[in-house]
């Protein structure tokens, strides 16, 4: 289960429009409310004598708080935010959903169980069978403004309770080691120009495989001058001519202006800001060239595979006294991955580099210290950088570089899933998959197809919830198409003085 908090709107009338309306491309089905400051039946739009909703009574009553507030009120008072389940969960009922809305609500403080009189007012609507929408004035009716504080957080806790009471799909935690998705716009733009990927994830891949060929802060930014990459650094205002930052984009990827887009690195991963990367980067001797002859780059091919069966050997090894040593060798991995790739020019490779990434980095954008098998991998890195094409006649090296990679990538995994970071896990997973698929005549094996994390009901019994359960009762109109078997609407605390009409 998935949320998403929106930016704060200035209008809750067009959002609840939009919410009952039909929907962009019809895909709105029988919108309703499932759970609200009231009972879900007091604050269903009525219908008019045409057949239409009115949402005039429904917007007025979500109003009063704010406009009771008057000059003290926010200018963007609308607080919406969505939530989906995975496509192969089961359809919750309104109820289930309805317990959803409120757990959401009290743990993000708006509305906390118990002090429903002095919380906002808010909705939740229902317009399809996988998703919900919460919708509520950033006004509480005691006349003060609520906090929305890292509500983006509390949100994901509340969809992780949600998974373990209901035993839907897992999802990973908020611990930052998700690389940044292209927004909406981006995608489309992308797919309006034929491109196979949005620029930012083509910008990430290239900072990426920069980052681990260089060994230098002067290096990395002639890298990505020589991949075709636009750098535009930052510079202090106390420390003229120091760098403390930088931005980068694609020369086609551009504004209406005819500006590029930049992005700056901590927009595209947690671990590709200048700091981060400083971190990885130490004074090293001498760089060999870029020509080699067959027999040199033959030992570099076997020296990275060996490096890499000494990294898997030795995080098995440490994984348990030194964890540290072992969060190393696993952020180093990724250095190590995207260099092979672009040697080897292997799209399943780069696919493998680019599905470890988040299995590389550790949790809230920790950086471990360095340890003797993660700078065997960053030296093993930059050599395989330095190489243009694999050995023609030598086709047994590239084999077994892509084997002790697999075997690197399930030893990370071990890691993770010791450390229960699920998540992780299950990217190093993916990564030794893409690399086992790149040799030939490999076969997908049938265990390794993703099954879902379930819960049994002894489970979920045993479970404590911080949250007392919403109660029921039925009310007229109460029921959606999902929910013909499962009762009715959830019960909020009544008592709130009922409004005759919108404020005027």
């Amino acid at each position: 289960m998935i949320d998403k908090v929106s930016p704060h709107g200035q209008r809750v009338t067009g959002l609840i429009y939009y919410l009952f309306g039909p929907g962009r491309q019809a895909e709105h089905t029988d919108p309703h409310i499932v759970a609200g400051w009231r009972h879900p039946a007091e604050l269903e739009p009525p219908l008019r004598e045409d057949g239409r909703r009115d949402f005039r009574e429904l917007a007025g009553l979500l109003q009063q708080p704010h406009d009771a507030l008057g000059p003290r009120g926010s200018p963007r008072p609308v607080w919406h935010c969505s939530v989906r389940a995975a496509p192969d969960d089961r359809f919750l009922s309104d109820d289930e959903w309805a317990q959803v809305a409120c757990d959401m609500m009290h743990r993000t403080g708006l509305a906390s169980y118990g002090r429903e009189d002095d919380a906002v007012r808010w909705i939740a609507v229902r317009h399809a069978p996988d998703h919900i929408h919460l919708v509520a004035m950033l006004a509480r009716q005691d006349g003060t403004r609520p906090q929305t504080w890292n509500d983006y957080f509390r949100a994901g806790e509340a969809c992780r309770v949600a998974e373990q009471r209901f035993g839907l799909r897992r999802t990973a935690p908020r611990d930052r080691t998700a690389a940044r998705r292209p927004t909406r716009p981006e995608s489309e733009k992308a797919r309006r120009r034929g491109l196979h990927e949005a620029p930012r994830i083509s910008l990430r891949r290239a900072v990426s495989t920069a980052a681990a060929g260089a060994a230098s802060e002067q290096e990395f930014f002639a890298r990505l001058d020589q991949a075709g990459v636009l750098v535009r650094k930052r510079f202090s205002t106390r420390n003229p001519g120091e760098i403390t930052g930088y931005a980068v984009a694609l020369p086609h990827d551009i504004t209406r202006a005819g500006a590029p887009v930049w992005f700056g690195g901590g927009k595209l991963a947690a671990d590709l800001t200048l700091p981060k990367l400083r971190s990885r980067w130490q004074a090293t001797g001498h760089q060999p060239g870029d020509r080699f002859t067959a027999a040199e780059r033959s030992a570099i091919w076997e020296h990275a595979a060996r490096t890499a069966a000494g990294a898997a050997e030795q995080i098995r090894n440490v994984a348990a006294t030194d964890p540290a040593v072992a969060a190393d060798a696993a952020w180093a991995a990724a250095d190590t991955l995207h260099a092979a790739a672009a040697a080897l020019g292997s799209r399943v490779l780069r696919q493998a580099a680019d599905s470890y990434d988040r299995a590389a980095r550790a949790p809230y954008g920790r950086i471990p210290a360095p340890g003797l098998p993660g700078n065997n991998l960053r030296r093993a890195a930059r050599l395989l950088s330095t190489v243009t094409s694999v050995v023609p006649d030598a086709p047994l090296a590239e084999m077994t570089l892509l084997m002790r990679f697999a075997r690197l990538a399930e030893a990370i995994a071990e890691l993770r899933e010791a450390q229960r970071l699920a998540a992780q896990a299950a990217a190093a997973r993916r990564a030794a998959e893409h690399l086992r698929a790149a040799m030939p005549g490999y076969v997908t094996p049938p265990s390794s197809r993703r099954t879902r994390v379930r819960t049994t009901s002894a489970e979920r019994s045993r479970a404590e919830f911080p949250f007392p359960p919403c109660t029921f009762r039925p009310g007229p109109g109460s029921l959606g198409k999902a929910d013909s078997q499962q009762g009715a609407r959830p019960v909020r605390k009544q008592g709130l003085p009922r409004s005759r009409g919108p404020a005027r």
